[in-house]
Order: C-alpha cells, then structure tokens, then sequence
C-alpha cells in the first residue's frame, strides 16, 4: 500500500492512448482527486487527445506523450527533455496504467517514488514496477483492473463525481444545428479502427426503419472519423430518409456534446461507445472479435449484443472464420431493434 504524509501529493498517470481506453481511465482520475484534494496531478497523453482533458479541473498538467519517434534523433531529443522534466518534478506516485514496454520504461524513468501498473505482461512493462496488479478474475473489465490498482494503493473506490463535465457553450451551438427539433435523437456510430469490428452498413440503415418506421418519431445522427463518410452514405442512401450525418464533421468535444444530447447510442467497438458509456447514456454495443467482459461499455446504462461462435472473441483484426464476419453480420437488425427499443422504454 502506497504511505504518503505529504500534504500535496505529486502523481504522474501515464495513459497516453487510445481514446477508449483513456476515457475508461477518468475514475482513476476523480478519485485520486477525491481522496488528495491538493494533489497536483499530471498526465502523459498522446497529443491527438489533450482536448479530452483541456482545461479539466483535476489535472493539473498535460505532459504529451508521442508514441512514434523513439527510433528518430528528434523523436530521442524530445524524450530526453520529456524524461528531464519529468525527473525534475520528483513525483511521489507513478501510475502506468497503460503497461506496455514504451509507457512501463518512461514510468521508470521518471523515478517516482513508487511506480504501480498492471500485472501485463505481454512486454514486460510488469518488470519496471514496485507493484504490479493482476486483473481480478471475479470481475476482469478494464475499470475493474484500474481501480484494483487504486485499491492496492489504498484508494477508496466508491461512487465518483461526473467523469466528464458538460461544456454548455457546445451544447448551444449544437442545438441550433438541430434546428430547434424536440424530437429524441439516436446516435449511430458505424465505424471503428479493424474492419472486422464494423457492424454492416445496410444493417444500421434498417434498424433505423425498424426503429421509426414512419421517419417521425425520432432523429438519426451518424458520428465518427472523416474515413467514416463512406459508411454514413451508405447508411443513408439505404435508410432513405433524413440523417444528420456529422462524419469528419466534429471535434473530440463537439463529439462528446452530440453524444451527450443523445437519447440512445448505438454502436460498434470504438473509443466514442467508451464516452457514450462515461456520460452515462443508454447503449447497444455491436460486438464481433473482441471481448465486452474486457473491453465493452461499463455500467447499468448499457448491452452489448454478440453472437456465440466458436472463434469468438478471436482478438484478431482480420476474420479468419469459415464465414467471413459471421459474429456480426448474423447480429440482425431486428436483434438490435429489440435491444434498443428497450433501452428507450426504460428511460
């Protein structure tokens, strides 16, 4: 159990990517907020994501973290001024909580007092530190294993405070793009990073026809990437009526407001279906290769829909099943239907 007398604590959370994972990591924040009121806590994040926590009130510094670089003689230079700054803040507590080689050596050497991370040891981060946590197996989610290492740090890891606060000036300029519609809107998120992840096209396009039937009880809002702008054209040409698409249209903020205003969020395996989760929004998520026990949405507020295979979860970026895709592309419409329509009932 980590000891520390000090009135102002100093922590260094070392989880720089990816979005989801990132997001799944905000309890770890507000409680370390929670239980030190006057820490001063820092966070080493990749660059593309310091918009998540700009200006956020429990931390108190940014370090960027760039995951290329290491075998460049810039990329060496701006490590070794990272590390030096790093040193130079004497950090009483290093939490790498994404523990893989990379983050377990700059974790390392940073020379915290006390360096804790996750029992992976897939490369060997476990090695750099004083205490390594094994994911629990009763409960082995993602935010389960976080807040065990908070536990054996002698955390309390009860109720936290809203792990993403609203930014009103976007929900503003939001709502005026709706054009003042009171109806609910549901959001689609039809991309993600593997292709073998992504829940077909044509099945988002008829949900939303078995979902609102008549186009008139509810707005559809497609969110993702601008490498995503092929798959809302496609949902739309094939729904055949009115969506709002906002594919490579938003900023990280502006999407988490959009997610925000949502009645119902569904969607594949990607960072968004984390912040949906975070906000506390009723979701469907769409899985096929990975593992929801892991990895899926966290909380009461959520399902996630897959279906039995023998080769699944496979964990594996490309299908290599008899029948390319099953896992989802046998996830039917209907299936998801049923799921939200209850997800909306019950709110």
């Amino acid at each position: 159990m980590f000891a520390c007398s000090l009135f102002r604590v100093k922590i260094l959370i070392i989880k720089p990517s990816s979005l989801g994972d990132v997001v799944q990591t905000l309890p770890v924040l507000r409680l370390l907020r929670r239980h030190w009121p006057q820490a001063h806590i820092a966070w080493c994040l990749a660059e593309g994501l310091i918009p998540l926590l700009e200006n956020d009130p429990d931390v108190n510094d940014i370090i960027p973290f760039q995951r290329k670089g290491w075998s460049s003689l810039r990329g060496l230079a701006h490590w070794r001024k990272t590390i030096v700054h790093l040193r130079e803040r004497k950090f009483d507590l290093v939490i790498d909580l994404q523990s893989l080689l990379r983050s377990g050596l700059v974790a390392w050497l940073a020379r915290g007092t006390t360096t804790a991370g996750l029992d992976l040891r897939r490369e060997g981060a476990n090695l750099f530190y004083d205490l390594a946590v094994p994911r629990p197996t009763d409960r082995p989610h993602a935010v389960d294993w976080y807040l065990a290492v908070l536990r054996e740090l002698g955390v309390p890891t009860g109720d936290w405070p809203e792990l993403i606060p609203p930014r009103a000036d976007i929900q503003k300029r939001l709502r005026r793009i709706r054009n003042g519609s009171d109806k609910p809107m549901i959001a689609l998120i039809p991309g993600a990073r593997w292709d073998n992840k992504r829940w077909p096209a044509a099945h988002f396009a008829a949900l939303t026809k078995q979902l609102d039937p008549t186009g008139r009880r509810y707005d559809f809002a497609i969110l993702g990437a601008r490498n995503d702008s092929h798959l809302a054209a496609e949902i739309t040409n094939q729904a055949d009526r009115t969506l709002l698409d906002l594919t490579g249209q938003t900023s990280l903020k502006e999407m988490i407001e959009w997610l925000r205003l949502s009645s119902l969020v569904i969607t594949n395996d990607t960072g968004p279906m984390h912040i949906a989760s975070a906000l506390g929004k009723p979701l469907v998520g769409l899985f096929g290769p990975t593992d929801h026990r892991q990895t899926g949405p966290w909380g009461a507020h959520a399902q996630s829909l897959r279906i039995d295979l023998p080769c699944a979860p496979c964990m594996k970026s490309r299908c290599r099943w008899k029948s390319e895709m099953q896992c989802l592309h046998e996830l039917s419409p209907a299936m998801v239907a049923l799921s939200a329509q209850s997800m909306l009932q019950s709110e």
